[in-house]
């Protein structure tokens, strides 16, 4: 809850106090301002839930641009690890074959 919102339904209170002192006294000039302050409190607090509801969805926003930004590293160094294992398993795969190579080179060596 914000200060507007809570302004605004203190100004309802005691617009509602002033509405209803100024009837049971017979006075028209304070009721009608009692009536007017609660107008007053209505549209603060409604001005107030403007502004809670945009702070809870930029607030939500923000959340997920960042779920989205970690999706997205997650995804990349995912990549880069599998290009690297791959990577990794050739150079392993290719000194494999070195070695048969040689091993039949020194084979047809004669002693």
């Amino acid at each position: 809850m914000n200060k507007d919102q809570i302004s605004g339904k203190v100004d309802q209170v005691t617009g509602k106090v002033k509405q209803k002192t100024g009837e049971a006294l017979g006075n028209q000039g304070m009721a009608n301002e009692g009536v007017v302050d609660q107008v007053k409190g209505a549209a603060k607090e409604t001005w107030g839930n403007v502004k809670e509801a945009a702070h809870e969805t930029a607030a939500r926003e923000r959340k997920e641009d960042e779920r989205q930004a970690n999706t997205a590293r997650d995804n990349f160094t995912d990549r880069v690890q599998n290009i690297k294992d791959r990577v990794n398993e050739r150079i392993e795969e290719h000194k494999i074959e070195k070695d048969k190579e040689a091993e039949r080179i020194r084979e047809r060596r004669p002693a």
